[in-house]
């Protein structure tokens, strides 16, 4: 048998080093950059990794001094901060934050950027390049874009560039998805778009092609032959906290979850192998995978093949929590659903028969996100009936979060002259191996897009696609005359029922976390 192509043979994964730039933080008073984005570049200055004369603009319409800024900054990053937070070390990161109060509306707040991005070029005494980052709600999009164009602010000079992040949700369906997409292409050229998903920075997940393509004892078994099934859980244990039940009720946990973090997951384990490790032969791949997904048309399809559900009341860890139509902010009417479970086919060569099991859901009793692949049982031998093992497949699980790592379920003798088989667990920590905590999601995205790598960010067919799938769902929920049921199970149970049935009917069940 031929020697397997392996495109991590003879490349080296050289990290990119991140260049000198500025970065403007559009919605920088919000939630996303006070929990996430200032802490990942806090971490990233306390590793040594951020560029030289680097500088964050926050970009907002509240009136603030860069010095309330700062103290709000500094405030949130001692709490969220994953390798602590030592005055001295924010004073002087802190030298590099600046505010800038404006509408996003506002034409003359734009050219006021633009001279603040200019003072600091002659500061530096060189042309800086200029990262934009989108953490306002998506409906600012087209304002922010329009007047980024308007400034001149989306061409980079000579060979200085300028780049932008557009943060999820990236549109609520196809429709609005290609609407976003020529909004932003319109401003910055495909290469210069970077549309994030944070599940993608997650060291396990981006781990998930090396352990697949880097060993040969995965790689040959990597198909229809060996593995029985796979199944991607993301189980949460929390509800609409912190107001979130506004938004959350006008999304759902399809068009949340499914449609980006969990079919980003789906792709890595689905691919076949990028002929090079650069971002277009890596999503080439994924988009192959997203556009081989057998479509679910009409209500009998998706009611055969997705179950969705809502909490009521129960309790998680012993803390009572109300039904979901009860929480803050949700219409008590609501038929959004905060659970969905999926069988999904993705018809290759590679996967012909072989069903993905999806399942997200709130409430449900602990938080974790896991890849769980199944191998088939061996054939015709002796350890394959016997009684004394009731459950003989082998399980290869990937834990994105929370303890990221990788085990291997495998099956041994117990000792004594007796024949006992029983399973046994071959444990990888990311921690334990490699004496460190991994970096968050936040800070690998961030240090690519300063160096221009996109491997780990959406392109637009890959969005577009993705959402064509999700609206076929959608719209046998809810333009049907006869719509699938909405489920309900207990907060702090796994499920409803229903999401049991659909794998007993297959003579499979869910994996107990």
């Amino acid at each position: 048998m031929p020697e397997l192509e392996n495109p991590f043979q003879d490349t080296q994964m050289q990290q990119h080093r991140a260049q000198p730039c500025t970065l403007v933080i559009f919605g920088a008073t919000g939630d996303l950059t006070h929990r996430k984005l200032i802490p990942a570049l806090y971490n990233i200055a306390v590793s040594g990794d951020l560029p030289p004369q680097f500088k964050v603009v926050g970009f907002a319409r509240r009136e603030k001094t860069d010095e309330v800024f700062r103290a709000e900054l500094c405030e949130a990053n001692a709490k969220h901060s994953r390798q602590g937070h030592n005055e001295q070390m924010w004073g002087s990161f802190a030298q590099s934050i600046h505010y800038h109060r404006s509408e996003f509306e506002d034409v003359d707040g734009y050219r006021a950027l633009a001279g603040l991005l200019d003072a600091f070029d002659k500061e530096r005494g060189t042309v800086a390049n200029r990262l934009f980052y989108l953490a306002s709600a998506p409906e600012y999009f087209d304002q922010i874009m329009e007047q980024l164009r308007k400034a001149g602010l989306n061409n980079g000079i000579g060979d200085r560039w300028a780049r932008v992040v557009c943060e999820k949700p990236f549109g609520k369906d196809l429709k609005t998805a290609r609407h976003l997409n020529e909004v932003v292409n319109e401003t910055f050229d495909e290469g210069d778009t970077y549309r994030i998903d944070h599940y993608l920075g997650k060291e396990t997940a981006q781990n998930i092609m090396v352990l697949r393509f880097a060993n040969s004892l995965f790689e040959p078994n990597w198909n229809s032959r060996y593995i029985d099934h796979v199944q991607i859980t993301c189980a949460e244990n929390l509800g609409m906290e912190g107001g979130r039940g506004g938004y959350y009720d006008t999304a759902g946990a399809l068009r949340d979850m499914v449609q980006n973090h969990l079919f980003q997951l789906l792709t890595l384990v689905a691919m076949e192998p990028p002929t090079d490790l650069s971002a277009d032969s890596v999503r080439d791949e994924k988009v192959k995978v997203i556009r081989a997904l057998r479509r679910l048309t009409g209500p009998e399809a998706v009611g055969q093949n997705v179950v969705r559900a809502q909490y009521t009341a129960g309790s998680v860890d012993g803390v009572p929590r109300v039904g979901y139509r009860q929480e803050e902010r949700v219409n008590p009417e609501s038929r959004t659903e905060c659970y969905v479970a999926l069988r999904l086919f993705v018809d290759t060569w590679r996967w012909q028969g072989v069903p993905f099991y999806i399942r997200v859901g709130k409430q449900l009793p602990k938080k974790a996100t896991e890849i769980s692949v199944h191998f088939k049982k061996p054939p015709q031998v002796p350890f394959a009936t016997s009684v004394m093992i009731p459950d003989s497949e082998n399980t290869l699980v990937i834990r994105i979060q929370p303890d990221e790592g990788i085990s291997l379920r495998i099956l041994c003798k117990q000792p004594g002259q007796a024949l006992f088989v029983q399973p046994v667990k071959m444990d990888f920590h990311y921690s334990n191996s490699f004496g460190k905590a991994s970096p968050e999601a936040y800070e690998r995205l961030l240090l690519d897009a300063m160096a221009g790598d996109a491997t780990l960010f959406a392109r637009r067919d890959e969005v577009e696609n993705a959402w064509r799938f999700i609206d076929e769902i959608e719209k046998a929920w809810h333009e049907s005359p006869s719509p699938p049921p909405m489920c309900e199970y207990p907060a702090g149970s796994w499920g409803p029922k229903a999401a049991d049935e659909m794998l007993a009917r297959d003579g499979r069940e869910w994996r107990r976390l």
